[in-house]
Formats: structure tokens, sequence, C-alpha cells
């Protein structure tokens, strides 16, 4: 099984909403073979407590726009990993040091990556990730 198209639209509109926050790094995983609960997981890591807040913020609004709403929602006090679950995907967006800890894409490596059509570090020249 693999991520449906309705999951592939809200991971890349959650990507692009990061993105132009100027997340440090966005990543997609097709989680679908592995969870029967969601179909992504949408990786998203900022440099600061402030900058996860207008990412999270971005990422609701834009996800809105498209008829999503979260199911669920935690993290926010501390607002160093918030994850936001919207049933299809569930996005994770943490700050740079609890990324570099519990390493989120070396847990998942087994299942595919998601071109999510932004570049895996914003900002970098190279392709979207692939």
């Amino acid at each position: 099984m693999t991520a449906t198209e309705r999951s592939l639209e809200l991971a890349r509109a959650a990507a692009k909403a990061a993105a132009d926050k100027l997340a440090d790094s966005v990543q997609g995983i097709d989680v679908s073979d592995q969870l029967a609960l969601t179909d992504i997981f949408v990786i998203i890591v900022a440099a600061s407590e402030r900058q996860i807040g207008a990412i999270v913020e971005a990422v609701e609004d834009d996800l809105r726009d498209l008829g999503a709403k979260p199911v669920r929602r935690e993290g926010d006090r501390e607002a160093r990993w918030v994850l936001i679950d919207f049933g299809d995907i569930v996005v994770h967006v943490q700050h740079e040091e609890e990324a570099a800890f519990y390493e989120l894409e070396r847990l998942w490596r087994d299942c595919p990556s998601i071109d999510l059509g932004v570049p895996v570090r914003p900002g970098d020249s190279d392709a979207a990730e692939g």
C-alpha cells in the first residue's frame, strides 16, 4: 500500500508552508505500509521555538484551506516538538536539538522517502528529495 493522492497533497502543502517559514529541513516519509493510522510523516526541523510556532501556524492555516483539520495536536506548551495529526498525515515540527537526538528519519529508514516538492533543506540549490 502506498500513500493516497490526498495524503500527498496535504504533505506537499505542509512542506511548502514550512519552507515558506524557512524551516531548516523538510522531509516526507511514506509510513502507509507500516502504520494503519496514517500514510505520511512530514518531519520539519526549525532552529527556535518561535520559528516552530510560526511553522505550526502556517501548516495548520494552509491545510485548513484544503479542508483538513487537525485531529490532535501535542507539544504546544514547550514548542520543542509539536506533533499535528491530520489523520492522513502526521506533521512533526521539531527543534533542531530534538531532531538530532530522536532522528525520526533514521527510525523510519525502512520506509520510502517522498518528494514533497521542496528542498530537504530550504535554500539548497539541489533538487527536492526524491
